[in-house]
């Protein structure tokens, strides 16, 4: 580099002419006429000096040598994916919902999250929502992959959330990579949550793949999805036919006519074990509440089918449920004919409603 040679600074923006050296300093005069100095190695000649009288470095500077660009970092090599290690029991699909406090000695006022269990060798394509009573449509939560064996944090919501959430829906399809794998069904799952168990520290159990007590709800059990709140009354009837079959084997079967019009009968098994796959944390209050809920929800589906008859199987037990049922049929449906349900079909523990017209209306 020498005196008058036109230079660009290699880090910084500019440039201008150096008009004097001094060891490996150059001080560059820019078109504003301020000296800089600025050491030779930051410096890149774009144009050799002119004679003194000609001033070039007031004309447009000209660049005539190729800028040298810094270097462009260089992108670290991405880890390969861990190998799934894969069990024998895990070719089933196990998927749990739980809902962790995330403060349990604060129920009042700590915050959940919601989390999602893979418990098997495949990957899960989820979709996570929830609505609440008075909504008509559902909203996304989450959504995503979750890997082989693994929990994941599907989202936080506080005591305010609580009411949004009083459904809750999990749809997944389950797939492996990059190997052969049996086929597992799709699968939907609703569950209606009772959101009075989040201020009851006697809801939150301890549970096999948690460390800290958590409210947990099966999604998918030995690959078999929860099953829907609803019963199917004709299996069920041939189910009860079948079990009574073994315990008399000469019982005589009845004409085909009879079995058509027991099947004209909604049957309506009310016992907790049928209506919910997982009653922990459920106070007996709590279950009553359910069941009766239940009942309230088959009688007004039919409210309007006069003479239709409902049977409604509650066990004996204490007799709580039936007096329970009693005392909503003689308060809200006084209409109604009420007796018990036969013993030869249903066996001790049933009664029959028949709908009848309110003629106080």
């Amino acid at each position: 580099m020498k005196i008058n040679d036109t230079v660009r600074f290699l880090n910084d923006v500019g440039g201008g002419k150096i008009v004097r050296l001094d060891g490996k300093t150059a001080y560059v005069e820019d078109q504003d006429g301020f000296e800089r100095p600025v050491p030779t190695s930051e410096l890149v000649v774009v144009q050799a000096g002119a004679p003194a009288h000609h001033h070039s470095y007031d004309r447009p500077l000209q660049v005539r040598s190729k800028l040298v660009e810094p270097d462009k970092p260089t992108m670290a090599p991405q880890p390969k994916p861990e190998p799934v290690v894969e069990t024998p029991e895990g070719e089933v699909l196990n998927i749990t919902l739980a809902f962790e406090p995330r403060e349990i000695k604060h129920l009042n006022t700590t915050t959940f999250y919601s989390v999602l269990v893979n418990d098997s060798n495949y990957f899960l394509y989820i979709t996570y929502a929830s609505r609440a009573d008075e909504d008509r449509g559902w909203t996304t939560q989450f959504h995503g992959i979750i890997e082989p064996n693994m929990q994941v944090n599907l989202n936080e919501f506080g005591h305010d959330d609580l009411n949004d959430i009083t459904h809750i829906a999990v749809q997944y399809i389950a797939f492996k990579q990059g190997k052969q794998f049996a086929l597992k069904n799709p699968a939907l799952v609703t569950r209606r949550i009772d959101v009075t168990k989040f201020y009851k520290l006697h809801s939150f159990q301890s549970n096999e793949y948690f460390d800290n007590p958590v409210l947990a709800i099966d999604i998918t059990r030995n690959d078999l999805p929860a099953k829907l709140l609803r019963i199917d009354s004709s299996a069920l009837e041939n189910s009860m036919r079948d079990r009574r079959a073994g315990r008399d084997n000469r019982q005589v079967s009845k004409p085909s006519q009879a079995r058509q019009r027991r099947h004209d009968i909604v049957v309506q098994d009310l016992h907790i074990a049928e209506l919910l796959d997982d009653t922990r944390g459920l106070s007996n209050s709590d279950m009553l509440r359910y069941q009766l809920d239940k009942f309230r929800e088959v009688m007004n589906e039919n409210r309007n089918n006069l003479g239709q008859k409902l049977v409604f199987i509650h066990g004996k037990g204490e007799g709580v449920l039936r007096k329970a049922l009693l005392d909503e049929l003689r308060r809200y449906w006084p209409q109604c004919e009420v007796q018990d349900a036969s013993f030869q079909e249903y066996g001790f523990g049933a009664t029959q409603v028949t709908i009848h017209r309110d003629e106080r209306k």
